[in-house]
Order: C-alpha cells, then structure tokens, then sequence
C-alpha cells in the first residue's frame, strides 16, 4: 500500500546528487557525481508517483522492480530496497552509474512530462553502495554444489552477470578473456569519471570468493582453442562482445593521429590504473597540447572528449552529422562534456583528412537533414559549396563497433552468424548453432548498452542452467 510518504513530486523538486565544478573535475579522472545523503536519497526517493503502469519499470531491459526499490528507500526500508533492486540487477551500482536513465527509465517516468523523472539511477547507486557499507551484499554462493563445468568466454558485464547466477546455481564456472583484468569495456572502455574501477573490482573479488575461477591472458586460438573449452566444459558461453572499430573510408584516413576511439580510452584507462605505456604509445594516445577532433555522436565519442579535456587538450571539438535531437548520446554527457569546455559542431560531415604524414585538418560539409530513411531517421544530406577545413593534429573515430570474423576467430566453421556478423542463437534457447554453445550479449546484439549486456548474460544463465538439468535427467529437448 502506498504510504504518506510517497507522491512528494508536487511539492519536491528534482534533484541530482551535487556535481564537482567542471573546473575541478577536469584535473582528474574521479567520478563528477557525490554520493546521496541518506535525506535526499529519501526524500527523492519519495517523488514517485507509485503509477498503476510504471513505464520507467517496462522501458528498463532488466526490467527492475523500481517503483518497489523507491518506495521501501523513502520508509528507511534499505536493506528491503537493496534486495528488491539486487533481484532482478547483477550489477545495480553500476548500472546506477552509467546507464543513461534520460532516455531508459528516467526518460520514460510519467512526472518527466510536467515535474521532471525521479532520479531513479542516483537512488539506485545509493541503496547499493549502502548495501556495501552495511555488509548486505555477499559472495554468490550456492546452496549445494553441481558437478557440471560452464566455460565463459569473455569477462564483461554479460559474462560476469551469467557467471554469478550460475554460480548461485552451483556451477562450476570458468571465465577466460583476452586482457589481463576482469571487467571488459567496464574496466578498459569507459572512463573513471563515469565509473571508478574499484566498483569493477569490488565485483571481481565476490565472485572470486564464490569459487568462480578466471583464467586471463588468454587468447582464443593462440594460448587455447576453442574446441579444447568445448571438451572441457558441460557447456560454454560466448560473450565476447564487440571490438572492431567502425572505419570512416575517406580520404587521408592513413595519415598518422588518426586513431580508433578504444584504442584511445583502452591506453588512458591503463595509465590511470597504474601501467606503463611505451614513448610511442603515449606519443599516440596523449592529447596534451594537441588540438583534437572526436568524430561520432554515441556515448563512446563523449568518452572521448571528455578525456581529451583531463588530458589537457589545447582545444577539443565533436562533429556529429546530425543535429543535438538526433544525437544517439546521452543528454547529461553532452551537458557535461559542453561544462567542461568541449565545442559540438552539430550537422557537420567529415570529408577526408589533410597532412603530410600525420593528420593536419579535417575537411568538412555542413549538413542538411533530408527525408526519413527506412529506419526513420532522416538522411544528412550535404549542402553543396559548405565546405571548410577544421585544423586538427589528432582525430579520434568513434564510429561504432563491429564484430570481428567469428567463425575464424574461434576456429569453429559451424559456428553461424547473422547478416551483421555477429553470432546467431536461437532466441528462445540462447543456443548457437554448436550443440551446448551459448551465446550473449553484444557478440549477438551488437554495440549496445551494458544494461542490456547485464540482461543478456542473466537470461542465458538461465537457458544454460535449463539445458544442463534437461541433460542430467536424460531428455532430449528443453519442454516448452
């Protein structure tokens, strides 16, 4: 039943957690968001409408049970709120931290119209973090062991989130990777303004607890094969996600300075953890004193600029062949990144590349947004006789991500994949087109958000748990 406590929207007013001054946050790499307070966790918190049809709850890929989570934080309930909000979440403190709510549930609250969304993601990072303080939160342990061995490859947010469910299943799980950290794009990919690593880490270590084993360094195909993990393991989850950088094709893109966007934050995320780059390394990957140009409109680009800003840029500047409405980005990023100095050329297209050797200016047409395509989105159309030159001595691509040649990557040539190139499962079952292959999140969806990898690997988890049991008692297929 909803209490008094709640409906505080007409006479409370949104509030985000205090923000750094983008003068101070620019000399560091720290997350720019402080923590709530108890009190205005609460009381935003109690801004929710408790509404019959909770779109934030249905426009959520985990469909987390939010309105519940916000009502038991507005009665002080905490440890309640951290078991609701855990139940259906893996990862809520970090899904609190990096998913853009302005366009998932904070987007879709039905006060944005006239009172603005509850700030649903900082209340969310609360109850967990207050859940960590209190010791609430414990290692994903089993009540009784299984015999069975699961194999994951690849250690980002969709393996991790299908190896701690399996584990509380009481498989034995081994995680391989490429790198030599847990965590993927969480840890290599995105900036520790958005997400500090120990958050990453403090995961790491309650899974380790559990018994989860994780063999890093370890490339497939060269340090193992695949069809060893196959012989290996009852059952094996792809989650590999997706590496290979989108290219632009134009010409001069072969000039030096010119480099793909992960490449960039895989290089300051190892400074910031503590590694060493090689003179050549950092003479590539260092923005300071440069003048920069990100090219690409996407969360990765925002990444981008606001690094280029902390490494002390002479100027940084973003150009997106759409306007601001069209930008796929989140709103708050670019609000950011436009607090911290970075400029946005908006319905602008890079043309090609100038320079000797290395990059000098980026030739540039303004844009003039046509009709809709099949997708619905308008076509950037150029505007003849537009043309100028943006002086640039490093170039940033953040273009998207494709997935790299599947079936020769892992050896495997009965390994389907879709038109894009990605894996193709059965979406019912999860199942590749090998017997007892799983695979999820972005090697079968596509670059995508980490909430929806967190989705993807829990649902497989469940398909893989299905199958294994089906297996144990002898049938042939999974009942319907």
């Amino acid at each position: 039943m909803t209490t008094d406590r709640m409906l505080q929207f007409v006479q409370t007013e949104k509030a985000m957690p205090e923000k750094r001054g983008a003068d101070a946050r620019k000399e560091d790499f720290d997350e720019i968001y402080d923590a709530f307070s108890e009190a205005a966790a609460t009381m935003q918190a109690s801004r929710c409408s408790q509404c019959g049809v909770p779109f934030c709850q249905t426009n959520c890929p985990l469909h987390n049970n939010i309105p519940d989570w916000l009502m038991l934080t507005a009665e002080g309930r905490m440890q309640e709120a951290w078991e609701v909000s855990s139940a259906t979440n893996t990862f809520p403190e970090i899904c609190g931290r990096i998913c853009p709510q302005d366009r998932l549930c904070e987007g879709n609250c039905v006060l944005e119209k006239g009172f603005e969304s509850v700030t649903i993601g900082a209340v969310e990072k609360h109850i967990t973090e207050t859940a960590f303080e209190n010791g609430w939160v414990k290692p994903p342990l089993p009540r009784e062991e299984r015999a069975e061995s699961v194999g994951i490859i690849g250690a980002g947010p969709a393996g991790l989130a299908a190896a701690d469910l399996l584990r509380r299943r009481g498989y034995q799980v081994e995680i391989y990777d490429r790198y030599d950290r847990v965590g993927g794009l969480l840890i290599y990919g995105i900036p520790g303004f958005k997400l500090e690593k120990h958050v990453v880490e403090r995961r790491e270590k309650l899974l380790r607890d559990a018994g989860v084993r994780f063999t890093m360094n370890c490339d497939i195909g060269t340090d193992i094969t695949f069809s060893a993990i196959r012989e290996k393991h009852d059952a094996v989850l792809i989650s590999t996600g997706v590496y290979k950088a989108r290219d632009l094709k134009a010409e001069g893109d072969d000039l030096g300075g010119i480099i793909p966007a992960l490449d960039y934050l895989t290089a300051s995320n190892r400074l910031g953890m503590g590694d060493k780059l090689t003179s050549a390394e950092q003479k590539t990957y260092s923005a300071t004193g440069r003048n920069v140009v990100v090219i690409g409109g996407g969360d990765t680009a925002m990444d981008c600029v606001r690094t280029a800003i902390r490494q002390d840029a002479a100027s940084v500047t973003c150009l997106y062949r759409r306007d601001r409405a069209n930008m796929p980005g989140s709103v708050r990023e670019v609000m950011n990144a436009e607090e911290e100095g970075v400029v946005f050329e908006w319905l602008t297209q890079p043309d090609g590349f100038d320079g000797d050797s290395e990059v000098a200016a980026v030739r540039c047409s303004k844009i003039h947004l046509g009709q809709p395509d099949a997708t619905g989105r308008r076509v950037p159309e150029p505007i003849e006789g537009s043309g100028y030159a943006k002086p640039a001595d490093m170039v940033i691509k953040a273009l998207g991500f494709d997935p790299e040649d599947i079936p020769s990557m892992f050896a495997e040539p009965r390994l389907k994949v879709s038109r894009w190139g990605t894996i193709a499962i059965d979406w019912k079952s999860m199942m590749t087109s090998v017997d007892g292959v799983f695979a999820a999140g972005d090697i079968v969806r596509g670059a995508s958000l980490v909430v929806w990898a967190v989705r993807d690997g829990r649902d497989a988890a469940e398909r893989i748990d299905a199958w294994l049991k089906h297996k144990a008692s002898g049938a042939d297929k999974i009942a319907s």
